[in-house]
Formats: C-alpha cells, structure tokens, sequence
C-alpha cells in the first residue's frame, strides 16, 4: 500500500517535472527564435554611421575650440599686448563662453525652422569667420570678437549634432552612436593640446592653431550637404515622401514602412500641446527643471573648465612641463569617457555622479595641498599633477556625461526641448563666470582657498545628488515621469 502511494506521488511528479523541462526548452526555442527574428529585421547599421560621423565634427570642434586658448593664451598676451593683466586673459575664454549662450538660445528654433541637417552647416559658418579673425588679428578687440563668433558656432552646432544623432541613428544603436559625441569632444580637446605644443618654439604658431581648425569646420559644412536630413522633423512638417526617402537612406528599403508606422504613433499629438517659458518655473515641472540645472551648475562650480584653459598655466606654475602635462589631461579625459561609456548602464547614473563628485572632491583637496607649497620641490609638482589628473579622469567618468543623459530622461516629452535649452543656458552662464574669474581668482585667494572651494562644491554636489536625483537605470521614461512629477 506504501508503494502504491509512493508510486502515485512520484508518478505526477515525474510528469509534472517533464513538463517543465518540455516548457523550459520550448520558452528558450521561442526566445532564441524571437532574438534571430529580431536580429534578422533589424536595419544595417553601417547605412546610418556616415551620418553620424559627420555629424560628430561638430562635437569635435567644441572640443578644440575648449582647449585651443590654453597653451597659446601667454604667448597670445605677449604678442597682443596684455601680458600680466588677467582680465582680458580671462576675457579672451569667457568669451567664447558668452557666444556659446547665445548659440545655445538660437539653436532650438533655427534647428526647427530650416531643419537639422542645414543648422549643422550654417554653424560651421561662425566658426570659419570667428578662426580666421582670431588667426589674423593684431588687437585684443579683434581675438574677442574672434571667440565670440565661435563661441556661437560651438553653442549652436553640437546640441543640434545630438538631436540630429538621436533622429537618425536606429534604435538598437542608438546608445552607441550617442556616446561618440563625448568621445569626439575629448579627441577634439586632444587635438587642441597636441597642436599647442610648438607654440613656445616657433614664433606666432598660436595662429596656426586657430587657421587649423578650419579645416575640421569646412569638412562639416561640404560633408553634411550628402547626409540624409531628420526624417522627423520632415515627417513632423507633413512632407512624408521626404521623410520616407531620407529613412531610406538610412535603414534601407525593407525598414521604411515600419519606421514611418512608429513615427506616426510616436509623433501623434506631440506638436498640440504648447509650452510656455513660465512653465518651467512654476507648477508640476519645476522640480525637474530645477534638478537639470543645478547638475549642469555645480557641473562647471567643480572646477573642470578652470582645468581645461588654464591647465598650461597652472602646471607653469609648478614646473611641471606644460607640454606633457596636457597631453595626459587629454588621455585622463578620453579614458574616463570610455569608462563612463562602459559603466553607464551596469552601475547606474546616481552611482557614477557620486563616484565622480567623490573622486573629484578628494582630487582638489591634493591640489590644495600641493598649493601649500608651490615653487617648495618636486613633490608638491607631483602632487599636484596626480591630483589634477585624477580629478580629470573622475570628472570624465561620471561627472561630464551623465548630466546631459538625465536631462533626455528626466525631462517629459512636452517640455524636453525648452527645458534643455534653459539648462543649457545655466551651463554656459556658470561656465562663463568660471573662466572669466578662475585666474583673478587664483591670484588674489590663493591656490589654496580656491581648490578648496571647488571640492565644497563637488561635496555640495555629493549631497544634492543623493537627496534629489533618482536613478533611471532600466526605467522607463513614464516610470520616471510619475516618481519626479506630482500628479495634477
């Protein structure tokens, strides 16, 4: 009687365990048949990348028009006549700064009037003009003129190359092809640096520096001319045959109609809904807009662009080659952007920012240290070359690209593009005082005081993060608009 009991027991058991090895190995045939479907529907991606690439020329020279002033800028005092008086040394970065602010107000509404594609090239048109005045100029009047025209080229171009980037690129790589703006940034830095080195050497090089990035700006405008325009903001202007031949180019001919089917349900209704400025700071969305841009201000209150212009200055200061020491800031930024580019979606956006504000916090404390004893030996130089260094690296690694991820998923779809904009604005506002003051700054404080401002900033940073910015990792954009947003 046991037995039969027993065999009554294990005989559903032995079937129902079949079963589940049956359904296992039917669940896992079903997904690896959906994941080949899936692999096999998608668009080439090699159709959209030309694209891209060009449109990243943009992010290329915003990265050497940041870095082009630092090495040159006491060769160019010398030879412009205001050698030893800071203000017009900090006039000269600050302005393309204040450019930058006006190209970053007007980028939006030109983007939307005359389209991506044509925006991209009529940035490269300042920048041209703004180099070559600044290449040939023999006053202090004619370099800021100079910076302020290519400060409206760089606030114009990349914010629409991210747009452009976004609308074009397929969605599977769209993350990818994203993080190429930073890293374009960083090689433009690069660049910047390695092409300032001779200018101690040769006589009036520093001019050579800006007729170079020529070059780069009319490759942009000549190579956007073959690129496929937004098919969104075509489909957006009801001209749907363009749209559908520009995602021709793009996908290929097997993926237009299901591109424009989800572009039809995606833009339905979008463009119904107005957004006025007053939005932004009052009601249900200004927490989110308050959060976008106190991260892009204590972003530049961190110190990082009084790095990037005044880095030559600062490493002469403590007689470190200044040669060397920029180059390796470039590979400490590039090297944290590829770390970030790998992390982003393994750790988290919160977890990064507190890492970088972290590390950059400990890294101003060693500058700080270091500027105890400037000009006092080889040690203190070396401290303050680590701790430059290693505040470089961290800022890259979570600190420089997150912010402007978040701002993409933070932001409700109704007011993403004036909430951007405004952010942007605070951006380019903060990063415009920092290089006007930083050296000013320097010489009445102290190195001391002033790198431990910094790192009360990145502190200050630390803690806002943690009290008000949530973590988006695997969220969608609806599970993120109901957490930061209260209902109406």
């Amino acid at each position: 009687m046991r037995e039969a009991c027993s065999m009554y027991k294990r005989l559903p058991s032995r079937d129902r365990d079949g079963r589940t090895v049956l359904d296992v190995e039917d669940n896992n045939s079903a997904h690896l048949q959906i994941d080949m479907e899936q692999e096999a529907t998608r668009p080439p991606w090699t159709y959209s990348f030309p694209h891209v690439l060009v449109a990243t020329i943009s992010s290329f020279l915003f990265g050497y028009h940041l870095g082009v002033i630092n090495e040159p800028l006491e060769t160019i005092s010398l030879d412009l006549g205001f050698s030893g008086n800071t203000l017009p040394e900090g006039l000269v970065v600050s302005t393309c700064l204040g450019g930058a602010f006006v190209g970053s107000l007007l980028c939006g509404w030109i983007a939307d009037e005359i389209g991506r594609k044509r925006t991209l090239q009529v940035s490269a048109l300042p920048l041209i003009v703004g180099a070559s005045l600044s290449a040939t100029t023999r006053s202090l009047e004619g370099m800021l003129l100079g910076r302020m025209l290519v400060g409206t080229g760089i606030g114009l171009g990349p914010p629409v190359a991210a747009l452009y980037v976004t609308e074009v690129s397929p969605s599977f790589v769209r993350g990818t092809y994203g993080s190429l703006i930073q890293i374009a940034t960083c090689l433009g830095i690069m660049g910047s640096l390695f092409v300032g080195i001779p200018t101690k050497g040769i006589v009036g090089w520093w001019r050579m520096c800006f007729w170079l990035s020529i070059i780069p700006a009319l490759v942009l405008a000549f190579a956007m001319e073959f690129c496929a325009e937004s098919p969104h903001w075509l489909y957006k202007l009801g001209k749907y045959v363009e749209a559908e031949a520009e995602f021709e180019k793009l996908l290929g001919p097997s993926h237009v109609k299901s591109a424009i089917s989800e572009l039809s349900k995606s833009d339905r209704g979008d463009e119904l809904e107005t957004v006025k400025f007053s939005e932004l700071l009052y009601g249900r969305h200004f927490k989110v807009v308050f959060i976008g841009s106190s991260l892009f201000a204590l972003q530049q209150l961190s110190g990082i662009n009084a790095v990037f212009y005044f880095s030559s200055t600062v490493f002469r200061s403590t007689g470190i080659p200044s040669n060397l020491g920029n180059t390796l800031v470039g590979v400490a930024n590039l090297c944290g952007s590829i770390l970030a580019m790998i992390l982003m979606d393994k750790l988290g956006r919160k977890v990064l920012l507190i890492w970088s504000f972290s590390g950059m916090a400990v890294a101003m404390v060693l500058q700080a240290t270091a500027g105890s004893f400037f000009g006092s030996g080889s040690r203190a130089s070396y401290l303050s070359f680590g701790g430059m260094l290693l505040f470089v690296l961290t800022f890259a690694g979570g600190a420089g690209p997150v912010p402007g991820l978040l701002l993409s998923e933070i932001f409700p779809s109704r007011i993403r593009a004036k909430a951007m904009a405004f952010c942007m604005s605070v951006h380019w506002v903060v990063n415009f005082f920092v290089g006007l003051l930083f050296l000013s700054l320097m010489e009445q404080l102290g190195p001391q005081l002033l790198y431990l401002m910094f790192s009360t900033f990145c502190l200050m940073a630390i803690v806002f993060v943690k009290r008000n910015v949530v973590e988006t990792k695997g969220k969608s954009l609806q599970e993120i608009e109901i957490t930061l947003l209260p209902q109406e």
